[in-house]
């Protein structure tokens, strides 16, 4: 328990950071935040007030002349601080400080960092930011997490007087890959970490998009949600137990053929097109850099809203799919450096080109995480069997990088499957799981996890084993 005077002298020093003087970082502006008070985001995000004061610091570190990386660090005050230190990851893109995490976060007791990874957009997909600034790209692979931990750290020490006495990184998607990617770059950083849906072999998966519009012409024949529903409707009744969701889709193989009308169209039959946009989203194909696997969306959730109509084949209001978008600005401001980009003139060289510049940038591909494990961290990594994002293909296949290159992975190491989740959670299935608290135990406790419980919003439950 901290004492009175601390917690006062907390508040009182707090305006006192911003004439904290680190290496090309500069304190903008340090506030001490009342219990209460609801927190302002810039993006207009509607925040819940913080249950105990905190102190509110933002910074902006800039280690290259193009770089600005942008980072708040909340620390709560006296003995709302329960002594440890998390920081969170981002998604997409990036482009704003996740404040709604670090709310959650700071409601837990944590002092929370975040960062907009070196660069500010509204807009996750977008990276328009990346055009001819190699540093600002580096910024975004993995030099923002690493200013932001640093930075943020000394700051904790600086007003509290002593190191956390634990530290975390969590994050899901492109938050998952700055999760892998400190605990493969900077292992003695975080005593433990959460890397959910990891998009860890980004450049890859980019890839794979783009040879998977290629595949459809450049442009895909948009599903209905109707022509999806079947699709799942099909899955389910072929390879279902009665659950609602499958256990395991990789078991379940849809008869296509099966599904063509043979006559005037109906609801219960599709035509050749959509049938040949579904067979190419299930399809695996190989990386033309290196002959790996790219992973393919497995059958049972086509129909969900947020599912396939959000990442792969837009909505019937002609929203477009997220993922053709991340390809499209991944090419034309990183690889082709060309902002009126005709997908159509991608080549395979091109797709090489820039899984080998970036790839050593961006992706958190190494499975050698002996230094961390000798650290003493333990990593805790999910994924939902039904991810339309990021195909669960690649959590299973670093799992068994991982196994192979480092070794004695249950030592610290597991890997959770859920079955149902779309992309960081959701689904028709109970999906939502105290990650947080399974990893506390591991670190603090030396309790591993093993069987973990998924819940949804009706109380209904799943048991989740740690996939080997």
């Amino acid at each position: 328990m901290l004492s009175l005077s601390w917690a006062a002298a907390h508040a009182e020093d707090c305006g006192h950071l911003a004439r904290l003087k680190l290496d090309h970082v500069l304190i903008t502006s340090a506030e001490a935040v009342p219990a209460g008070a609801p927190t302002a985001s810039p993006n207009g995000d509607a925040l819940p007030a913080a249950k105990a004061a905190y102190c509110r610091i933002r910074g902006t570190s800039k280690p290259s002349t193009d770089s600005d990386i942008r980072f708040e660090l909340w620390i709560p005050s006296g003995s709302g601080w329960n002594g440890k230190f998390e920081q969170v990851g981002n998604g997409g893109f990036a482009g704003s400080i996740p404040y709604r995490m670090m709310a959650r976060v700071l409601s837990l007791g944590y002092a929370v960092a975040g960062t907009d990874d070196g660069h500010q957009s509204s807009d996750s997909i977008d990276a328009r930011w990346a055009l001819n600034h190699p540093e600002k790209v580096k910024d975004y692979g993995w030099r923002a997490i690493d200013e932001t931990a640093v930075a943020s750290k000394h700051i904790l020490r600086t007003l509290t007087s002593r190191a956390p006495a634990k530290s975390y990184f969590v994050g899901c998607s492109d938050g998952g890959r700055e999760a892998l990617m400190m605990a493969q770059r900077f292992p003695t950083y975080f005593d433990g970490i959460i890397a959910g849906a990891p998009a860890y072999a980004m450049t890859r998966l980019l890839t794979g998009g783009a040879l998977r519009s290629a595949e459809l012409g450049g442009t895909i024949d948009r599903l209905s949600a109707a022509e999806l529903g079947l699709l799942q409707s099909r899955a389910l009744q072929s390879c279902g137990d009665g659950a609602g969701y499958l256990k395991d889709p990789r078991r379940c193989h849809i008869d296509l053929e099966a599904l063509k009308c043979t006559g005037a169209e109906t609801d219960s039959c599709l035509s050749e097109a959509p049938i040949n946009t579904a067979r190419v989203i299930y399809a695996e194909r190989k990386d033309p850099a290196n002959g790996a696997t790219l992973y393919g969306v497995l059958p049972g959730a086509e129909g969900l809203m947020g599912s396939w109509d959000a990442w792969l084949t837009g909505t019937d209001d002609k929203t477009p799919a997220a993922g053709i978008a991340f390809t499209w600005n991944y090419l034309a401001y990183m690889v082709m450096k060309d902002p009126k980009l005709d997908m159509s003139k991608v080549t395979n060289a091109d797709l090489v080109r820039g899984e080998r510049t970036f790839g050593p940038v961006i992706d958190s591909n190494d499975a050698n995480l002996s230094a961390f494990k000798s650290h003493g961290g333990k990593l805790i990594q999910y994924h939902g069997w039904n991810d339309p994002a990021i195909p669960p293909g690649y959590s299973l296949e670093y799992r068994e990088r991982l196994a192979a290159k480092t070794g004695g992975v249950k030592d610290f190491y597991r890997l959770y499957m859920v079955p149902g989740m779309l992309h960081c959670g959701g689904g028709d299935a109970p999906t939502t799981v105290n990650w947080q608290a399974a990893l506390e135990a591991w670190v603090e406790k030396a309790v591993a996890p093993v069987d973990l419980v998924a819940i949804d919003g009706k109380g209904a439950t799943q048991t989740l084993q740690p996939f080997e």
